[in-house]
């Protein structure tokens, strides 16, 4: 009897087992190196030839070419790292990894795939009270904000610019869109624009988009900027169907034009008695109206995107108006200065201040494309992990300080577990020691000797992490050094790499359809 298809192919027990364990190793395999401050970046390069230079997890499991469904369980770790708290990927990751393989030794001492993934669910519940346990006391300012910034930040690329000084940017930029009730994380935009230092890196307190005036005569500067957002086309209406039109005299041709040239004339004065000083529209604007509005002084913007039509509108307080007749003073946004400045061959429109100062964008600035693409993404996560921590409250030692500490808290607490569950909850424990042990690889150190260290640090002080200033390594406590993490990142990292861990374990059959 055949119930599969002939071209089907099983595979079960444990050599289902072995093969999604392996997958799922070789892929966190494959980011360890990137960990820490310290840690190296790769290359990325597609079938079109695209290069991509990074350290971050997230970006090198999206850009690899995973095909088998458990490794690309562990890229899901990443990216639900990435989208709930914006760092961590790779700790996440890597963590995920060591967790197979712990299940992995314990599956070949047969010990069933549940009782592991019962170990490690309760393991991780005590993983979560030693974070908890690990949470810093002291008020989150400014300067911790600054410290979570700098740490995020640290060993990836960020051009001529110093972690510490980017970190300010960063903290000004969340603090800008604090509001009573949370942080407003979405109101941060990073715009990347190559051709100068990253040092030129600044913040502008609004947005900036990629969009020229629609005519050179247009001011480039408008101050006190009261603004109108359109979708409408100003030029001459065009019907839908294809139609001719028979002209049998010059006065006739001369009566179309003027007809023409008045449609036309009548938009911009529209635009122009409407008082609008700038305008932005998502569709085309005629020639002849944009020099119209030229010489009234009116900006235009024309064929803006509607992402960014979205984002003058949130920003400004302008409502968007689809037809002319329709506009009146009160469709108007607000901004303290509209430019439209040149960089190379790209133009760039700044819309600051007034309303549009509750929007701020980070303008990064690089030599070159891969620069300011890694710049942009320690960036972003850098404001991704201050809103997590501002907005919890809650920072916890890093430098590979909180893992010790978990795995510590865990062994003390498996003394208590009766059967083989003990095993599992033991094995959760060492696969937490990763973290520092690849640090300790990534500085050079030894990592059992690194490790051995921290141990005896811990339970002499009570937190110790693996602190890399310059060329040396020191092993202390990280708050004193300014190595702090946002708990949550922590604790999502422990979450998700549980979960993932777990469910590849329980899988023993892999039906895999041609």
């Amino acid at each position: 009897m055949f119930i599969m298809s002939e071209d089907s192919q099983r595979t079960q027990g444990r050599d289902a087992q072995s093969s999604n364990i392996m997958a799922g190793k070789a892929v966190a395999e494959s980011v360890r190196t990137t960990l820490g401050p310290r840690g190296m970046d790769k290359m990325l390069v597609d079938s079109s030839g695209e290069v991509v230079i990074t350290n971050d997890g997230a970006t090198i499991l999206n850009e690899m070419d995973i095909e088998h469904p458990a490794a690309q369980m562990i890229v899901e770790v990443a990216d639900s790292q990435e989208e709930e708290v914006g760092d961590g990927t790779t700790t996440a990751a890597v963590i995920a990894g060591n967790l197979l393989g712990e299940a992995e030794d314990l599956i070949e001492q047969d010990v069933h795939a549940t009782t592991i993934v019962e170990g490690y669910h309760e393991a991780s519940e005590i993983a979560l009270e030693a974070i908890s346990e690990q949470v810093s006391e002291e008020v989150v300012d400014d300067e911790v904000l600054k410290q979570v910034a700098e740490s995020s930040m640290t060993g990836k690329g960020t051009g001529g610019l110093t972690a510490e000084s980017l970190a300010e940017t960063v903290v000004e930029a969340i603090r800008h869109v604090e509001l009573e009730d949370g942080v407003a994380r979405d109101n941060v935009t990073v715009h990347t624009q190559i051709g100068a230092s990253s040092n030129a890196t600044e913040l502008v307190p609004g947005i900036v988009i990629d969009e020229e005036p629609a005519h050179d005569g247009m001011p480039s500067e408008v101050e006190d900027a009261s603004l109108a957002v359109l979708d409408v086309e100003l030029g001459v209406r065009t019907g839908e169907i294809d139609a001719e039109y028979s002209i049998d005299s010059i006065d006739q041709l001369n009566s179309a034009i003027d007809a023409e040239e008045s449609e036309v004339r009548g938009y911009a004065e529209t635009v122009a008695e409407s008082g609008a000083d700038v305008v932005f529209t998502t569709e085309d604007v005629d020639d002849r109206v944009a020099s119209y509005l030229a010489t009234e002084g009116v900006l235009v913007f024309e064929g803006i995107g509607d992402s960014d039509a979205k984002d003058i509108v949130s920003a400004t307080g302008a409502t968007r108006v689809g037809a002319l007749d329709d506009l009146e003073e009160a469709d108007f946004g607000q901004a303290d200065r509209i430019s439209a400045e040149n960089y190379g061959d790209d133009d760039l429109a700044f819309v600051e201040g007034g309303a549009a100062a509750e929007t701020v964008t980070v303008f990064v600035r690089g030599g070159t494309e891969h620069v300011v693409d890694e710049l942009k993404r320690a960036i972003g996560d850098a404001l991704d992990v201050v809103a997590t921590a501002l907005a919890s409250g809650e920072v916890v030692p890093g430098a590979g300080a909180t893992e010790i500490a978990i795995a510590d808290k865990i062994r003390e607490e498996a003394a208590g577990i009766e059967g083989r569950k003990q095993l599992a909850v033991n094995a959760f424990a060492d696969a937490l020691d990763i973290v520092p042990r690849t640090l300790a690889a990534n500085t050079g150190r030894d990592p059992i000797d690194a490790l051995v260290d921290l141990r005896s640090a811990h339970d002499s002080t009570g937190r110790a992490g693996l602190i890399t200033s310059g060329e040396e390594v020191t092993i202390d406590d990280p708050f004193d050094y300014g190595v702090i993490d946002p708990a949550d990142v922590k604790r999502e990292a422990i979450e998700s790499a549980t979960e993932a861990a777990t469910m590849i374990a329980r899988i023993d059959d892999v039906i895999a359809a041609e």
